[in-house]
């Protein structure tokens, strides 16, 4: 049986480590537990200054920012499991409970010669997430291993199955951003791997480690750890400092638009995609601008909120810092880029 309970600090919750508390927080591990706390919070006494909202669903925490107290029900996502579902000659389907470690996912396919997300290793966060947000790294994104997800809708509390035309991916997008934000809550995701690895090492970084370590055979293995050398030679650790990654979208410019700006400014990053269109490198862009002329955002740092020293998409909490003193220097940040480049950053990380 599932307990509400009143007043609980969000802080061990989130990779930001901001301490800010839920008025109400309990965690499911099932339909069952998930349908019974959606019904008894609709007898949970409303704020004076706010009704209660639909509960808020939180996975591994990797991709939100907090911006003030949670004013309504917590509800943290605990479903667990790795099952085998079919498989063919080339193929395998795998499903995952939604709370289920990501990594700790792509290290047990691994494990098992299961091929197809190796390449995104060490991405934090669960496995519920992974649609929503539509992962990807190196070359590869989540929409090319989906088969399927089973969601709960809170509403209608009623279940109910997504295919991959369903889910209506694009790049780090799904309908559950837009269309269906909080009204599902993902309880399974299948993914068709493959028996037969097909390497992804078109990204430069990739093909360079795999040298420096000495890898004479390509293999899933060899792949996932030249990516967990990458990630972790430039990613902060959440554990050892707040953060959720990289904090902006890389902005999806036409043609056009991209060569304009590489006549002004001369080693811009871009890469074309396959409509033809480049996708600029945020962090380029960031590091290219500052809060003053000649400085760079890159490194910068006011009271415990900063922009980390080796990587400039990711925005950090050294310590002390509030969720609103990180989102007003993203704005800085984004309005810089904007006055600079004519350039809109979109934030990947979900304010709230």
């Amino acid at each position: 049986m599932a307990f509400i309970r009143e007043n609980i600090s969000l802080q061990p919750y989130h990779t930001f480590g901001i301490d800010v508390p839920a008025r109400y927080f309990s965690s499911f591990r099932g339909i069952s537990e998930l349908q019974e706390l959606v019904t008894e919070s609709l007898h949970l006494p409303a704020s004076p200054n706010q009704s209660l909202r639909a509960p808020f669903i939180l996975g591994g925490g990797s991709n939100i920012l907090f911006l003030s107290n949670v004013d309504g029900l917590v509800l943290k996502n605990e479903v667990m499991g790795i099952e085998k579902g079919e498989e063919d000659e080339d193929h395998i389907y795998i499903s995952v409970g939604a709370g289920e470690n990501w990594h700790g996912f792509v290290l047990h396919c691994i494990a098992n010669g299961w091929a197809g997300i190796e390449n995104l290793s060490l991405i934090p966060g669960n496995v519920g997430a992974s649609p929503m947000q539509n992962i990807g790294a190196y070359g590869v994104e989540l929409s090319s291993v989906f088969h399927e997800l089973k969601a709960f809708h809170l509403r209608e509390q009623s279940n109910y199955t997504f295919s991959k035309k369903d889910c209506a991916f694009g790049y780090r997008d799904s309908i559950f951003k837009r269309k269906y934000r909080d009204q599902f809550v993902i309880m399974r995701v299948t993914f068709r791997l493959n028996k037969k690895p097909v390497f992804h090492t078109e990204y430069g970084v990739i093909r360079e480690e795999l040298e420096r370590m000495g890898v004479q055979e390509l293999s899933i293995a060899a792949i996932s750890q030249a990516v967990i050398n990458i990630r972790q030679s430039k990613l902060p650790d959440p554990a050892e400092i707040g953060n959720a990654g990289s904090f902006f979208k890389n902005p999806v410019v036409n043609k056009n638009v991209f060569e304009k700006l590489k006549q002004r400014f001369e080693y811009i990053v871009g890469h074309e995609q396959t409509d033809g269109s480049m996708k600029l490198a945020a962090a380029w862009l960031i590091e290219h601008c500052g809060p003053r002329e000649g400085e760079s955002w890159k490194g910068f740092r006011r009271g415990d909120a900063g922009c980390h020293a080796r990587q400039a998409l990711v925005l950090v909490n050294y310590g002390q810092a509030t969720g609103k003193e990180i989102f007003d220097l993203s704005e800085e940040i984004r309005i810089s880029v904007k006055e600079k480049f004519d350039v809109d950053l979109e934030r990947e990380v979900n304010c709230l």
